[in-house]
């Protein structure tokens, strides 16, 4: 099987060259094959000259410019501009095509028992036989693609498999060198015996592993016994003599070593330490040197830092007040935009469900309007409503109240304030608005001249039952209500 070519991959995919001719159940005729491949037509065009050719041999032709035909050169029939091939120059033989799609076909991989059409071996079994012969993209060997699958798992020498320690992957070839490295590869401890200890775990083992036998101490002066950790006082304790033995032997081995050099050869190596030590003492005064600059430096670079933080620290404080600032601003620009001057103020509510869910739950009891005038240099006034009621109407009714307010031209104004306070919630259908007016009592501090942003509110505890907003009604509409307060200028 290894001898085999791999099959072409299906048309389907894109333009491809003509059929095989041994796809063909029947004999063979000349005028379907391609003038350029000679295999089956696929796709067929026809020249100006007449010959017929693969849409995708065609175009291979024209690759590098217009090209003289050469099925007309090999017949004799070479005539221009006919038999010049050129973009544009041929058409779809569909005539042909159909044809060709007609023709019985058999599948050309060995093995395969498939019969049909040319159509229908393009359409459906080209590039999906299971006989099909394909390239292994890791080992390179020739298979049939029902082969694949089996193939990729257990005969592939460059397959990849998954260490069953680690878990990690890595080629065949490579287990013996992977195992070697594991990190969780099983290892037995030579001292207890133990097994399935992970690599990566089996150097904190032996560390305490009484059974695991180490060099004694004294194996750097001769001793050449392996002993168990447990054991190895008892093994100092029996062989003191003979340790003491080696270790006399090695000390006089060093004297006669020591005594055996030149006397000469001494003076100049102390020479030479005292040289060293000298560049040494130098290099460390140079460095202590550098040391203190970088600490002066470090010093200055610490004061900077500061000096800058507390810099940051104060223009953040300045962006804050101007934050504030402009906070402030726009919420004046807000009241004076929805402000009047004539008395006569509408209040919008909106969201109103959620804002009565909010005053009976007690997060938000009471809300303020926004001011209004009886004229530019007149009374400040607002409204407070109680969408849950407040006082004697808590709970059943909805509470509206009219505050006076400091305002800028109080000193000009004539106090107490005794001017008719007309309430209103809006029918909005225009048919049953809600009304309630008052006087004010002018004994009441409500309408003295405020001497803090605004007096105590004053108004309507049961101003409308909220019976009448729980049904269907005309005042919500959108969630929306709207209030509307007139004050009397009667006098003003």
């Amino acid at each position: 099987m290894a001898a085999q070519e791999p099959s072409p991959p299906s048309s389907l995919e894109g333009n491809k060259p003509g059929f095989p001719k041994k796809i063909l159940a029947n004999n063979l005729e000349d005028k379907h094959l391609c003038n350029s491949c000679q295999k089956i037509l696929r796709k067929p065009l026809q020249a100006q000259c007449g010959h017929r050719f693969c849409s995708f041999c065609f175009n291979k032709i024209l690759s590098s410019g217009p090209q003289k035909c050469s099925a007309c050169i090999k017949e004799d029939l070479f005539e221009e501009p006919t038999s010049i091939l050129k973009q544009g120059g041929a058409f779809p033989d569909n005539a042909a095509r159909r044809e060709v799609e007609a023709l019985a076909a058999v599948c050309p991989n060995e093995g395969c028992t498939w019969t049909g059409t040319i159509k229908e071996y393009e359409v459906s079994h080209e590039g999906n036989c299971d006989f099909m012969i394909i390239l292994c993209p890791s080992c390179k060997e020739l298979m049939r693609a029902n082969e694949q699958e089996r193939h990729n798992e257990r005969e592939c020498p460059e397959r990849t498999l998954n260490c069953k320690y680690c878990k990690e992957p890595f080629l065949l070839k490579n287990i013996k060198a992977h195992d070697e490295i594991c990190p969780k590869y099983p290892m037995i401890c030579e001292g207890c015996a133990k097994k399935k200890i992970p690599r990566e775990k089996y150097v904190d083992h032996i560390k305490f592993c009484s059974k695991f036998k180490a060099p004694c101490r004294f194996h750097v002066v001769g001793c050449d016994m392996s002993v168990e950790k447990e054991k190895i006082h008892d093994h100092e304790r029996a062989c003191s003599y003979e340790h003491l033995n080696l270790l006399l032997h090695f000390i006089m081995g060093i004297k006669v070593s020591l005594e055996s050099l030149e006397k000469t050869k001494v003076i100049e190596l102390m020479g030479t330490f005292e040289n060293i030590v000298c560049v040494l003492n130098r290099e460390m005064e140079r460095a202590c040197t550098t040391m203190e600059a970088y600490n002066r430096q470090h010093r200055l670079d610490q004061d900077k830092i500061e000096i800058l933080n507390n810099k940051v620290r104060q223009l953040e404080r300045t962006v804050g007040l101007r934050d504030l600032s402009i906070v402030e601003m726009e919420g004046k620009m807000r009241e004076m935009s929805a402000a009047t001057f004539d008395g006569i103020f509408v209040w919008k509510i909106s969201d109103f469900t959620k804002k009565r869910q909010d005053a009976v739950a007690g997060r938000a009891p009471a809300m303020f309007s926004p001011a209004f005038y009886t004229s530019k240099y007149g009374y400040k006034m607002c409204l407070r409503i109680y969408l849950n009621g407040d006082g004697t109407g808590r709970g059943t009714h909805l509470s509206l109240f009219f505050v006076v307010m400091r305002g800028h031209s109080d000193a000009l104004l004539k106090w107490p304030f005794n001017q008719k306070v007309t309430l209103m919630l809006l029918d909005q259908n225009n048919r049953e608005h809600i009304i309630d007016a008052f006087r004010p009592d002018i004994s009441s501090s409500s309408f003295q001249r405020p001497v803090s942003d605004m007096n105590i509110a004053s108004g309507c505890p049961l101003f409308c039952p909220l019976s009448k907003l729980d049904s269907k009604n005309s005042y919500i509409r959108d969630d929306t209500i709207f209030i509307k307060a007139i004050v009397d200028l009667t006098g003003l």
